[in-house]
């Protein structure tokens, strides 16, 4: 001991540069605790140093200078200081006094020693080796006192391994800690200096944190890797296939890769490059370039031509041996014994001699095994109590007594239950428990292979031993070696094995799970660590892990930390992604049950509910929705809708508020809480009027059909819904005489229109046949077109109904029912006729008809109706409540009541809704004799035409209906009426947009030249806009000629030279159509006709006609002069006509004469510059040179630029 005392103060003494007072006063205390503990440790055991039981095979008291192998001669240069003889102390050898002088971190001292050496010629070779190694000079700043810097000749407790295996005590007794890399979580910046050096050696070990960390995700998924694709064939077949040379053992996945490299390997090493190249073709899934892609955590190994050349070294005789994994107990070769007398002589089995050589090596090599056995479970057993007993003094039992703890399959269950609760509580330390046990249970542990651990074999294998043998590894054997070495030796040699828990992932990796809960206890601990360190990209691979890992784990604080991972996962996820995760979410609320749901999943929800990204968010709405099934009915009428109302009304992301919708309608399906019914109805609204169309399309796909399905069960559908839609609708419309509110009005329509398939699936469950309705037989088919094509499945009648088949068989006693039996009784289809629809054709009349919006929404839903409701309850319901209203008979022509409602929009959308819902010959003639009996109705009686145009309007934007349009404008240019062949003719304007150029030529231009000479100058006046609007729209030359040639008649004809109106009626459409003809017409044809029109007009006599006149022709003018003139147009027509405007305005408008004079001015000014322009060629063409100088400088310029791409674009930004 005394040649160890000088080690001891020296390593205790060592000063560290980085370390505080406080620090270093803390290890002195904790170096005299532990040199207590040792001491009491030795004394209660009573071993000696020497022996098999010494405390650790690092231990300095025990093994000497072995705790030093980085030393040599330093234990004789320590005793020689003292005087180990009891003489006058010698002189210091320079080589001891260079190991203190490192030892102790006098480092400049040392360096100057080596120099002066270097200059004598007599180098020592310690101080070469320690200067000429850089990584003896890297910060050390986590490093403590009496630690010495990693990979320092003669440090207390690095064993000559830099650092990384651990000890439990260095020289003098005083405990060290394992140095390491200074990581991210272990600097103290407050003791670096605010030097420049400070940033860089920050940045260093941030870097060297994530490099380890790296490594750390790279070795562990290695280690997985090889795990999964690593199949242990089972005993019983290891040993069929050992019995049975000729039985070929299945290739491991694992093997064929690595033969796979081999093969590929051999190949091109003897240039069968081809070859190569089509194996690497047919295993496209392997890297050949790289040997860790095969899986293994092992070197490569040889080329396949040495291990065909070392094959013939090595004899396998397969009879002789035993199979490791199994071990040889003493039952098993009694057994095995009359097997072996049995066998055939061909087998070659062994002479009885050799038998009985062979057992009784093997029963020495048992009972010497047995004794070991006893002897280490002696040595366990004071090891425990020496632990109670420290335990009792409240000493820090990881950071002193780890070294003494029992193997792990011997702790109590509770000890692991107490580590998956505080997994990061000194996780280092802990880890050595497993180093330092490796050592010492037994001298070849540290190499058992997976494979042969005790946890792989068979559950029944091991109930059937007695509980000493399992906890003590006797099911598994290892040849010992014929030596006569100490086994406090055999200890030392093996500390030199490259193992290491001073980590919390070597702690990991040394503790194998044993059991289903020490499995999840693990994950617990690592998958924290793990996903960090995995790829955005790559996160939801993860997914799987985590779900189960939080279903099974026993404790609620590392569950909730899993599920607040998995929220957490990706930082902003996809769509991918997030329908991955609420996957996992749904499974994980089927496995663990509402309660647990509530408790665990939901306050993840809530957490997020206003995060910054709006993926979270959205995957908050989306989970909301997606564990509506697996909650409990009162969170969900609560909390939940609570959750979504708040992102509804609050959330700025319109894809959140639409995921908010969709998870709406699913709370709709699963509430049951009456009360909430008009909460759900404010939503629906808040809904429905959102400004998103995404928002408002959700709400019509899923939300509204949802809520009217609970609607429905509460028996509120026809009572409340639709009725406070309605009267929403009405209200609406009274409150906007003066400017109707369209888009809410557009927002309550809609909604009843989706409502439809609703309302009649009531009617059909609700109907006196309901009971009939029996699935049997032949179900009749529902042809494709019976109902509209819904926006979403939700608005299927037959989803609504529940199937196809009862939908079909409904159907057809519906029909029935209302051809042969009537309605008595059927109290929901009776609301429908007897409120609904007249409350519905009220509002109608109510709108205003020149509302194009509006007819068209009425119209819609109209149509929605009656193909919904089916053809009988149109022709028998719906068609003779309008016409009762309509009263179209000749009788009511001069009769101004009842021509009242011709005018309103009830014709429009009776006919473009009601008779264009089936399109039979019978239907289309009904169509046609009503848009018939209208025009003459509304002609006769001089009534505005605005309810007949609106009708036009909204069949012909369908061309399916341009015939029929035709058709009934023919039957007015044929009429008796002079008034009906006028309106025929304004209607022809209206349904020449869209319509084809053949429909033009073969029947409205005929129309349209039969009216131009008719009788009446009205009715030639009439078609002036419609050639005016095939001029717009037509672009084939004939036609176009042809109705240039009937308006130029109209214009130079003397018969017309006083018709005032026509004149107005052609002002008017050409600056109509002007804008938008062909070039060539409005420069030959418009322009110089309206020239002309000015000029006559300066002539007219009556101030009335002028000034109607002036003022059209001054709205044609501005419409033209946003067009392209050419100069001699300008000159001769457009501004000639322009003055004689303006004389006119001086007289009759002065305000408009302003106006003209200065589009006069315009119009010189610009005939002006055109003419200046074309003298001054040559200053155009030195102004070119110019411009060709100037940029030839520029590109010059640009080409002496040596900046880089972001300091080009800098050269273009503005300067601030």
């Amino acid at each position: 001991m005394a040649a160890m005392a000088p080690g001891g103060s020296g390593s205790g003494g060592g000063v560290n540069p980085f370390l505080s007072d406080s620090d270093e006063d803390d290890d002195e205390v904790a170096a005299t605790e532990e040199r207590r503990a040792v001491l009491r440790l030795g004394a209660g055991s009573g071993l000696d140093p020497g022996s098999a039981g010494s405390l650790s095979p690092q231990d300095p008291v025990a093994l000497g200078s072995s705790a030093r192998p980085g030393l040599p001669g330093e234990a004789s240069a320590a005793a020689v200081a003292l005087g180990g003889t009891g003489e006058t102390p010698a002189r210091l050898s320079i080589d001891a006094i260079a190991a203190q002088l490192l030892r102790d971190q006098y480092l400049l001292t040392a360096l100057e020693l080596h120099t002066e050496l270097l200059e004598s010629g007599r180098e020592l070779p310690r101080l070469r080796d320690y200067f000429s190694n850089p990584g003896n000079f890297e910060r050390q700043s986590g490093t403590p006192p009496g630690m010495g810097a990693p990979g320092v000749p003669g440090a207390a407790g690095v064993g000559g391994a830099g650092g990384r295996e651990p000890s439990t005590a260095s020289g003098g007794g005083q405990l060290n800690r394992a140095g390491s890399i200074s990581t991210l979580d272990s600097l103290d910046f407050a003791r670096y200096s605010d030097d420049g050096n400070r940033e860089t050696d920050e940045k260093v070990a941030v870097l060297e944190f994530e490099l380890r960390k790296a490594k750390e995700t790279i070795q562990a998924l290695r280690a997985n890797l090889t795990k999964a694709a690593e199949h242990e064939v089972p005993l019983q077949e290891r040993k069929n296939y050992k019995s049975s040379p000729e039985i070929q053992e299945p290739i491991k996945p694992l093997e064929k890769r690595a033969l796979n490299f081999l093969v590929n390997e051999f190949l091109l090493k003897n240039n069968y490059k081809l070859t190569s190249i089509t194996f690497s073709d047919e295993n496209d899934d392997q890297d050949f370039e790289l040997w860790d892609d095969v899986g293994l955590n092992i070197p490569k190994p040889p080329d396949l031509l040495q291990l065909y050349r070392d094959f013939g070294n090595h004899q396998v005789t397969g009879k002789d041996l035993v199979d490791v994994a199994s071990g040889v107990e003493e039952d098993e070769l009694e057994a095995l014994t009359p097997i072996i007398s049995n066998l055939p002589p061909t087998l070659e089995t062994p002479q009885p001699a050799e038998n009985s050589m062979l057992v009784q090596k093997l029963e020495d090599k048992i009972s010497l095994l047995n004794s070991e056995k006893w002897s280490l479970m002696e040595q366990i057993r004071r090891l425990k109590s020496e632990m109670d007993f420290l335990k009792n003094e409240h000493f820090a039992i990881p950071a002193v007594c780890d070294s003494v703890q029992p193997p792990l399959d011997q702790l109590p269950h509770k000890d692991s239950e107490d580590s998956g609760q505080h997994p990061d509580v000194n996780s280092s330390d802990k880890g050595k428990n497993t180093d330092i046990h490796l050592s010492i249970s037994d001298e070849a542990d540290s190499t058992i292979p997976k494979e042969n651990s005790p946890d792989s074999f068979p559950r029944r294998e091991r109930e059937g031993m007695p509980p000493s043998s399992l906890s003590s590894k006797n099911t598994v054997h290892f040849d010992k070696p014929n030596r006569k070495l100490s086994p406090a030796f055999h200890q030392a040699l093996l500390s030199f094995c490259r193992m290491s828990a001073d980590s919390r992932l070597g702690y990991e990796v040394s503790r194998i799970a044993d059991s289903e809960k020490s499995v999840m206890l693990m994950l617990g601990r690592c998958l924290p660590h793990i996903v960090p360190n995995v790829l955005l990209a790559k996160r939801e691979e993860l997914i799987p892990l985590i779900l189960c890992t939080a279903c099974l784990h026993p404790e609620p604080k590392e569950r909730d930390q899993l599920l607040h991972i998995l929220f957490n996962l990706i930082k902003r996820p996809d769509d991918e992604q997030r329908q991955m995760i609420l996957t996992g979410c749904v499974a994980f609320a089927r496995h663990v049950g509402p309660t647990r749901v509530e408790a665990e999943l939901l306050p993840q929800c809530w957490e997020q509910i206003n995060h910054k990204y709006p993926e979270r968010r959205l995957l908050v709405a989306e989970s909301c929705g997606a564990l509506a099934p697996y909650l409990p009915k009162e969170i969900r009428s609560s909390l939940v809708l609570s959750m979504l109302q708040q992102m509804l009304m609050e959330d700025k992301a319109d894809l959140v508020r639409e995921a908010v919708i969709k998870s709406l309608g699913i709370i709709m399906g699963y509430i049951d809480d009456p009360d909430k019914y008009h909460q759900g109805f404010e939503l629906l609204l808040s809904a429905l009027g959102d400004p998103s169309e995404r928002v408002v399309s959700a709400t019509h796909q899923v939300f509204l059909p949802a809520y009217a399905a609970w609607t429905t069960e509460l028996g509120n559908l026809q009572s409340h819904l639709i009725l406070t839609l309605l009267n929403k609708i009405e209200k609406l419309l009274r409150e906007g005489e003066h400017g109707l509110d369209e888009h809410k009005l557009h927002m309550y329509l809609s909604a009843l229109q989706s409502l439809i398939p609703s309302l009649f699936a009531l009617v059909l469950q609700n109907a006196p046949f309901s009971s009939k309705a029996k699935l049997h037989g032949e179900v009749p088919q529902i042809e494709v077109t019976r109902f509209p094509r819904p926006m979403s499945p939700l608005q299927d009648v037959s989803t609504i109904i529940g199937s196809r088949e009862q939908l079909a068989v409904l159907l057809q006693l519906y029909d029935y029912q209302l051809e042969q039996e009537g309605t008595t009784g059927w109290e929901s289809l009776l609301w429908v006729v007897n409120q609904l629809l007249p409350q519905l054709i009220e509002i109608v009349g109510k709108i205003n008809v020149t509302s194009t919006a509006c007819v068209h929404e009425f119209s819609r839903f109209f149509w929605r109706l009656c193909r919904t409701f089916g053809k009988i309850f149109t022709n028998t319901k719906v068609k003779p409540q309008f016409q009762e209203i309509l009263r179209l008979s000749e009788e009511n022509i001069d009769s101004s009541a009842g021509n009242g409602v011709l005018t309103k929009a009830t014709v429009p959308i009776y006919a473009t809704g009601v008779l264009t819902c089936y399109i039979q010959e019978e239907d289309r003639k009904l169509l046609v004799g009503f848009l018939e009996d209208v025009m003459t109705l509304l002609s006769l009686s001089h009534a505005p035409l605005d309810s007949l145009k609106a009708s036009f309007v909204e069949l012909g934007a369908n061309p399916a209906y341009h015939e029929l349009l035709l058709t009934v404008l023919w039957y007015g240019v044929v009429h008796t009426s002079a008034l009906v062949r006028c309106t025929a003719a304004r209607m022809f304007e209206l349904t020449l947009r869209g319509m084809s150029e053949a429909l033009v030529d073969k029947r409205v231009a005929p129309a349209l030249v039969t009216l131009s000479s008719d009788p009446e100058f009205s009715v030639r006046i009439a078609t002036i806009p419609a050639f005016g609007t095939i001029m717009e729209t037509v672009i084939q030359r004939e036609l176009l000629e042809r109705v240039k040639m009937q308006l130029a008649s109209f214009l130079e004809d003397p018969q017309y030279q006083d018709q005032h109106s026509l004149h107005t009626e052609i002002i008017k459409t050409f600056g109509r159509v002007g804008p938008n003809a062909e070039p060539r017409f409005r420069d030959e044809f418009v322009i110089p006709h309206l020239h002309k029109l000015a000029l006559v007009n300066n002539l007219q006599i009556v101030d009335s006609k002028r000034l109607d006149i002036a003022t059209h022709l001054f709205e044609a003018y501005s419409a033209l002069s946003c067009c392209f003139i050419s100069e001699d147009l300008m000159v001769n027509h457009f501004l000639p006509g322009l003055r004689c405007l303006r004389t006119d305005m001086e007289h009759l408008s002065p305000e408009h004469e302003v106006i003209l004079s200065s589009m006069i001015k315009e119009c010189e000014q610009k005939v002006e510059n055109k003419t200046v322009q074309e003298p001054q060629g040559s200053m155009s063409i030195a102004a070119s040179l110019v411009s060709e100088d100037t940029k030839t400088k520029f590109l010059n310029k640009m080409g002496q630029l040596t900046t880089s791409g972001a300091m080009l674009a800098n050269v273009f930004q503005r300067k601030k």
